[in-house]
C-alpha cells in the first residue's frame, strides 16, 4: 500500500522503553465515525482494556511513564525498523478518520502511537505489559502500543512479509481507538458486567468490528493499494484466529475461549470493511441499524 510521508504536525507519537517514556501530545487531526450517533442502541460488544487483559500482558498497578524517554516526533518516526512506515499509517488513519467526525459536528481525539523494541513498555493508563500482550489499544490514554518485533513474529506465522499485514496491526488498534471516543466501550464494560457469561463472545464482536474498521480505511484508500496487499492481508488476518492460534499451539480448539473470532471471521470482517469502504457495514456487529 502506498503511503503518504508522515507530516508530524498531524502525529502524536512517542518511544518507550521499559522505564516508559513520556508522551508527545502534538497538536492534529483526530479519528472517527459516525457510529458515535448510534451508540445508544449497542447490544453487543466489549471494551478493549478487558481485550488487553486477556492477552496477559497488562499489570493491574498504575505505572506512570518517566520523561526521560521523550523523542520529538521526527525521531520516534525514523528511529528504527518499520518506524517510518508505522508513522506514515498513523497519519493516513488521522486524514480518513478526520472528516468522518467533521461530517458528523461531532468531537474527537486522535491516538499517539508508541513504538518500542525493548520487550516491556509502561503505558499512562494502562499499568506495564511485556511484549507477550502483542500489540493493543490502551483506552485510558489513547495510547496504540506496538512491540515492532511483532512484526517479525506475523510474518512467520502468516508467511508473508508485506508491508499491508503490518498496516492490518495498526488499523485494527485503531479501530478500538474508534470504538472508545464513540462511548461504545463504557457502554459494553457495562453490558459485560450485566451478561458476564457472555464476555467472551462480546469480545469477538468488538474485535472483528475494529477488523472491519481496518478494511474500511483500507477501502477509503483503494487507490492507494497495490497487487497482492488484500490477500497479505488476510493472511494475516487467518493467521491471528483463535482457532488457528489454539491449533498451532497444540491446544485443542474451544469456540467458548475464543476472544478474537476465528480466522474466517476475521477474513470475512476485514474483507467487509475494505469492499465497502463504509463505516455502517460494521455496525452489523452490534445491531445498531
Amino acid at each position: 500500500m502506498r503511503l503518504n510521508p508522515f507530516d508530524t504536525s498531524k502525529i502524536k507519537v512517542r518511544s518507550s522503553s521499559a522505564r516508559g517514556g513520556g508522551a508527545r501530545r502534538a497538536g492534529g487531526v483526530g479519528c472517527g465515525t459516525l457510529v458515535i450517533a448510534l451508540v445508544a442502541a449497542v447490544a453487543f460488544g466489549v471494551d478493549p482494556a478487558q481485550t488487553i487483559a486477556v492477552l496477559g500482558g497488562i499489570e493491574e498497578q498504575s505505572a506512570p511513564a518517566s520523561q526521560s524517554g521523550d523523542m520529538t516526533e521526527q525521531q520516534v518516526c525514523t528511529s528504527g525498523p518499520f518506524a517510518r512506515e508505522a508513522c506514515e499509517a498513523l497519519t493516513s488513519l488521522n486524514e480518513t478518520w478526520e472528516p468522518e467526525f467533521a461530517r458528523a459536528g461531532i468531537a474527537f481525539e486522535q491516538p499517539f502511537l508508541d513504538l518500542y523494541r525493548d520487550g516491556r513498555v509502561a503505558t499512562q493508563g494502562c499499568g506495564s505489559a511485556s511484549s507477550a500482550a502483542g500489540p493493543f489499544y490502551c483506552p485510558a490514554d489513547m495510547g496504540i502500543y506496538i512491540d515492532t518485533r511483532f512484526y517479525q513474529q506475523l510474518e512467520q506465522m502468516s508467511g508473508t512479509g508485506g508491508d499491508f499485514a503490518r498496516l492490518y496491526v495498526i488499523a485494527h488498534e485503531y479501530g478500538h481507538h474508534i470504538q472508545n471516543i464513540t462511548g461504545l466501550a463504557g457502554q459494553v464494560r457495562s453490558l459485560q458486567q450485566q451478561r458476564p457469561g457472555e464476555s467472551n463472545q462480546l469480545q469477538v464482536r468488538m474485535e472483528l468490528q475494529a477488523d472491519c474498521y481496518a478494511g474500511v480505511w483500507a477501502g477509503k484508500n483503494r487507490n492507494r493499494i497495490e497487487r497482492g496487499d488484500m490477500e497479505e492481508g488476510l493472511r494475516a488476518a487467518s493467521a491471528i484466529g483463535d482457532d488457528a492460534l489454539m491449533s498451532s499451539a497444540g491446544q485443542r480448539i474451544n469456540p467458548e475461549n475464543f476472544t478474537h473470532g476465528t480466522s474466517q471471521q476475521r477474513m470475512d470482517a476485514l474483507r467487509r470493511g475494505l469492499e465497502s469502504a463504509d463505516d455502517a457495514a460494521c455496525d452489523s456487529y452490534f445491531n445498531v441499524r
